[in-house]
């Protein structure tokens, strides 16, 4: 008997400790949820290094089925897209015999070694997504017949003059502002430098643009109406626009009017005098930042339209893209054109490097200078 009330005493120990590291787990505390980092002046957070690196585009690309996919069809679209395919095609050690030069397109010598779109489609409120573009629903822009228009009058003005000096080079090639509307109003993702780094303070904003190394300096207003008050007059047309600012609860609004007629006539995003932009950014976690943008412009759009996209976070510091240092293009360009002129040959644009057909690399055992199959 007096086994078994040791035995029972030892049986109620046990249970015991069991249901105290029982009781002990269930109540240790729960992961703390994620809330929004503020600053002195109790603001959201914005600044660090943002990238919107991505395959996917201001519009929706052909063979996308809806604004939003599964998983299956964002990765197939994303090894579907030009730049994957070209990237793959170059993979592995050069090689004088793999085929990939038989296309005779020079303008491939701007190769995927120095260009870094991203490789994935972009993930927006957990989503994957097919265009920035969220409405109107088909992911395209509602150009007007006024814009239609403008954009016919563009391609015809720059054949016309193709080459004839530096002011008749697009504006990227001047290094006057972002490649492909990476400064914004409406911040596009580009070929590569796809990168901004964002400053704040309670009185303004600056966003750095990697590429072309642009900075947006953009003053902070206690409201909607004190800020757009205070934008200057319609004849200071700015490259990338005349923003002012305000806190919106704990989304920073930028209001962004009167954008220089050059950069608004030659896109991507085409403005007219006439044209708004609303840009919202909202921190929605640790690692990425909403961006929002809404166009307003009558004369170009039949409606207004609007974008969303993620701005991901990154550790990396950016440095100067110095595009005007760098500038070596611009002489090779108009010279190239001149020696054309001198042989009676009217110069003209190359193919671009997806203007021809991506060849199909042969395979040769990564052997340097070895024909096929060796």
């Amino acid at each position: 008997m007096g086994n078994n009330v040791a035995l029972a005493a030892v049986l109620a120990g046990v249970l015991a400790s069991g249901l105290m590291v029982g009781s002990v787990a269930a109540a240790a505390p729960a992961a703390k949820p994620w809330t929004t980092p503020r600053t002195s002046t109790g603001k959201p957070d914005l600044t660090g290094v943002w990238s919107n690196a991505s395959v996917t585009s201001l519009t929706r690309a052909p063979g996308a089925s809806a604004l939003v996919v599964g998983e299956a069809e964002a990765a197939k679209l994303a090894k579907d897209s030009p730049f994957q395919k070209l990237a793959d095609a170059e993979e592995g050690p050069s090689n004088l015999n793999d085929n990939l030069l038989k296309d005779g397109n020079n303008d491939r010598g701007y190769n995927t070694f120095w260009i870094d779109p991203g490789k994935s489609l972009a993930s927006v409120k957990g989503q994957y997504r097919t265009s920035w573009i969220v409405a109107p629903s088909n992911g395209q822009l509602p150009l007007s017949e006024a814009g239609r228009k403008l954009l016919g009058d563009y391609r015809a003005e720059r054949a016309k003059h193709l080459f004839a000096g530096p002011e008749f080079l697009a504006v990227s090639e001047r290094c006057l502002i972002g490649f492909t509307g990476a400064g914004g109003p409406g911040m596009l993702n580009t070929i590569y430098n796809n990168n901004y780094q964002i400053v704040q303070t309670p009185d303004a904003v600056v966003i750095d643009v990697e590429m072309v190394h642009d900075a947006r300096v953009i003053p902070l207003f206690k409201d909607k109406a004190s800020a757009l008050a205070h934008h200057r007059p319609a004849a200071m047309s700015l490259w990338l626009g005349d923003s002012v600012g305000w806190w919106d609860g704990d989304t920073l609004t930028i209001d962004t009017v009167n954008v220089n007629p050059e950069q608004g006539h030659t896109g991507p995003i085409y403005l007219s005098d006439k044209g708004r932009v609303t840009e919202r950014f909202t921190r929605v976690s640790a690692g990425q930042i909403l961006y929002e943008f809404q166009v307003d412009d009558p004369v170009y759009y039949t409606q207004s339209w609007r974008a969303e996209m993620g701005l991901n976070a990154r550790k990396e510091r950016v440095f100067e893209y110095a595009c005007h240092e760098g500038n070596y293009a611009m002489a090779g360009i108009l010279g190239g054109a001149r020696s054309q002129e001198a042989q009676g040959i009217k110069p003209s644009m190359g193919p671009g490097i997806f203007g021809t057909p991506i060849p199909t690399k042969a395979q040769t055992g990564g052997k340097p200078g070895g024909k096929p199959g060796e």
